[in-house]
């Protein structure tokens, strides 16, 4: 049966509306009302000192608003089941990525415990797990082992005059350079969320954050390499970086441990076997088995009783000390070495913890503070620096397996933490005999996702090109530039694309849909019909100083108006009327001398390069017009002529010929309004650039008041145009120039219209000749 969609219609009859009769209807208010005085915001500080303050804690700490409603009885087992599943993954990941940040495998149970504790208290999203992350261990791998290489701690053994690596020396360097790295950028990420700066986080968009995760991936599979061969390459810092490292681990490859390599083929196999039986059995299991923290127990299980270490040299973890670790100060002198590295590692974690927490927020009906969120993972970086932890965000990984096992609220992160406690005090030595080799294929298998991430190529490609040069250029920078040049160049080429995309907008010439008040492109909408004598002109951006240049050429490509010609045609056309009014004057004059007998000094004859020329008094005469005619050239024009009526006909003859050059339109269109609808915003450079186009007699319309009080501030506004030449909508613009074109060829659908930025030029104050 077919079914026929019933259309609302309206009819809504109302004035034209120009904005300075919108403001009298709609009664707009003042800048003062508006921007109050000093006086008065302080004033209404002071009187809601007590509840702003309440607010201000609350939003500090926000435990103390949730924790006095939590629920034992509604979240509690919820909280305990998922913290306890969290904390078991939070194990091996720990010691998995305290090898992507060269340090030793105790350090990154250390940085599970800490930052998860001081988060509970500040964080506002209540499914993310905040721990060690793949990215960020990496780059605080790349600072680790710039600032201290094995070629810094090598020590000569006496016995056989050879170069050993003082390890134990070289580690506690680098936990302290990862520490110092940690504590800098916890603390720009404190500062920044103080000063409200929250929205950084939105310069680092989906495609660009994606790219760089991918590639950050990458450095992960590369930097784990060394473990899976048992090879040792040299360590390369800086600028291609990745290239030389993979160059030296495939020199190396014929010197391949064998034994190390056995252990990582049965690791790898065992764990993608087991991780994938576990997708299949998810729909039936409450809790997802941890594959992770089987294959480290068997690991460890099989490296202890077969003596892997001494009988056949693999490399395991090494002593794990019980008790946890004492707050030390960092070594500030490292502050000025690391600083970029610090900014990154802000950056980045905090780009990835609120796209993460806003999406779970947005799944479950509550909100995400961007600034407090940042003041949050500040905290949790810096405090934890204190404690020799490393950067923090929040894990994609983790945070979902807390979420789907039923997490509720930040109880289940401190239910995690518990379990990693009791590791770090009783559990730690036993996992002493484990493996690197397992911790580097466990890293590599967690980045399966991050390398599906691939397909991001296949989908840009079809729905934004801009979007896939972004990505491509974000993942070819940070390979080849590493991770902190890369992310830099990333964010400048990103933003590049912003500003070009800004600069080469959409401009269309805009028609009426019959029997509505609507405009839209007449080249892209068959129906749309262009209203006689009148053209419409409309970009797709805003109007600012790095596109007002090209606005202007623009403008003239559509509808054929050279604004360049039109001010030179105008400022002429003002020269010409300005000497016309001084002759008039001193005609005037000259009568009045004429009538009162006033002595006249006139010159009889022309200067020569023979002579100077030759001066005549005469007295209640009038000069004859063969000696004005010449002195009208000497002068350049300004001297009165009695000829004038010959010299208005020349000036009529360069009048056409100037408007010759302007361009065809000018015989055909009586109007011209431009259409500011998508503008947010006009600085100094367009409200100038608008000037000039007013002195051609195209005034503005707007109804978007930021706009309008921004043309106020740039002293827009004059006895020529006012805000009689703005208009409510693009439909009050064409009814008002074909009403003083006299017109009538647009059905007058007074309708009401939204919100739209119009400037409409009347070319009535331009002469006859342009419209004849």
């Amino acid at each position: 049966m077919d079914s026929t969609r019933r259309l609302g219609k309206y009819r809504v009859e109302r004035e034209v509306l120009d904005e300075q009769r919108l403001e009298e209807v709609t009664q707009r208010k003042t800048h003062s009302d508006t921007h109050p005085s000093l006086t008065e915001t302080l004033k209404d500080s002071l009187r809601c000192t007590a509840p702003k303050l309440k607010r201000s804690v609350l939003s500090c700490l926000p435990v103390l608003y949730w924790l006095p409603k939590y629920s034992i009885w509604d979240y509690g087992m919820p909280d305990l089941i998922s913290g306890i599943s969290v904390g078991i993954m939070h194990l091996p990941q720990g010691l998995a990525y305290a090898l992507l940040a060269s340090v030793p495998p105790v350090f990154g149970l250390y940085t599970s415990l800490y930052p998860a504790l001081i988060y509970f208290f500040f964080g506002t999203s209540r499914h993310i797990s905040i721990g060690t992350f793949t990215v960020l261990s990496i780059m605080v791998g790349g600072v680790t082992e710039r600032l201290a290489p094995d070629t810094d701690f090598l020590i000569t053994n006496g016995t056989n005059n050879t170069a050993e690596v003082d390890i134990t020396a070289r580690d506690l360097y680098r936990v302290q350079v990862a520490a110092a790295t940690t504590v800098l950028g916890g603390l720009i990420q404190v500062v920044l969320g103080l000063v409200k700066f929250g929205f950084v986080g939105t310069y680092l968009s989906e495609p660009m954050v994606r790219a760089y995760t991918t590639a950050a991936a990458a450095h992960a599979v590369v930097a784990q390499l060394k473990h899976i061969f048992g090879v040792s390459p040299g360590r390369s810092s800086g600028a291609f970086s990745l290239v030389y490292t993979l160059r030296d681990v495939c020199l190396l490859l014929p010197h391949t441990h064998l034994p190390t390599l056995c252990v990582s083929a049965v690791s790898m196999v065992f764990l993608i076997s087991a991780k994938e039986l576990n997708s299949f059995l998810s729909p039936r299991l409450p809790v997802p088995i941890p594959m992770e923290l089987i294959t480290i127990v068997a690991g460890t299980l099989i490296s202890t009783y077969t003596y892997l270490n001494r009988n056949f040299t693999i490399s395991v973890v090494g002593e794990i000390p019980n008790g946890l670790s004492y707050p030390s100060v960092p070594d500030t002198s490292i502050f000025k070495k690391v600083i970029g590295d610090a900014f990154a590692l802000a950056m980045v974690g905090y780009a990835i913890s609120i796209s993460l927490g806003k999406t779970f927020a947005l799944k479950h009906g509550y909100n995400v503070d961007s600034n407090q969120e940042l003041v949050a993972l500040g905290l949790s970086n810096a405090v934890g620096g204190f404690f020799q932890c490393f950067s923090v965000c929040s894990s994609m990984s983790r945070s979902l397996i807390q979420e789907t096992t039923g997490g509720k609220t930040q109880m289940a992160g401190v239910a995690s933490a518990l379990i990693v406690l009791v590791t770090i005090l009783k559990l730690g030595p036993l996992f002493q005999e484990l493996p690197t080799a397992v911790l580097a294929v466990i890293v590599l298998v967690n980045l399966k996702g991050m390398f599906k991430q691939y397909s991001d190529i296949v989908t840009l490609w079809k729905r934004s090109k801009i979007d896939l040069v972004v990505w491509l250029v974000t993942w070819v920078s940070t390979m080849l530039l590493n991770l902190d040049l890369g992310l830099a160049a990333s964010i400048i080429f990103a933003l590049m694309t912003v500003i070009f995309r800004t600069q080469m907008p959409t401009y269309s010439v805009l028609g009426n849909v019959p029997g509505t008040e609507l405009y839209v492109d007449m080249e892209t909408h068959r129906e749309a019909r262009e209203i006689p004598g009148v053209t419409i002109f409309r970009s797709s951006a805003t109007v600012y100083f790095a596109n007002a240049d090209l606005y202007l050429e623009a403008l003239k490509e559509k509808s054929g108006l050279d604004i360049s010609k039109m001010i030179i045609y105008k400022k002429r056309q003002e020269a010409k009327q300005r000497r016309r009014e001084k002759r008039a004057e001193r005609r005037e004059k000259r009568q009045a001398k004429k009538e009162n007998g006033t002595v006249f000094v006139v010159p009889v004859s022309p200067q020569t390069p023979d002579g100077p020329c030759r001066w005549e008094y005469l007295k209640g005469g009038e000069p004859d017009s063969t000696s004005l005619g010449w002195m009208s050239e000497l002068q350049d024009g300004d001297t009165t002529t009695l000829g004038s009526s010959s010299e208005d006909t020349l000036s009529r003859d360069l009048e056409r010929v100037s408007l010759g050059s302007l361009g065809k339109w000018t015989w055909d269109i009586h109007s011209i309004i431009i259409d500011l609808s998508t503008a947010n915003f006009i600085d100094t450079v367009a409200i100038k650039t608008m000037k000039n186009v007013s002195t051609t007699g195209i005034n503005i319309a707007s109804t978007k008041s930021c706009v309008v009080e921004q043309l106020e501030l740039g002293d827009f506004f004059s006895e020529s145009v006012t805000k009689r030449h703005l208009f409510a909508s693009v439909h009050d613009a064409a009814l008002y120039c074909l009403d003083h074109r006299g017109a009538a060829s647009l059905p007058r659908h007074e309708t009401s219209v939204v919100s739209s930025c119009v400037m409409c030029k009347a070319t009535s104050d331009l002469p006859q000749t342009l419209l004849s």
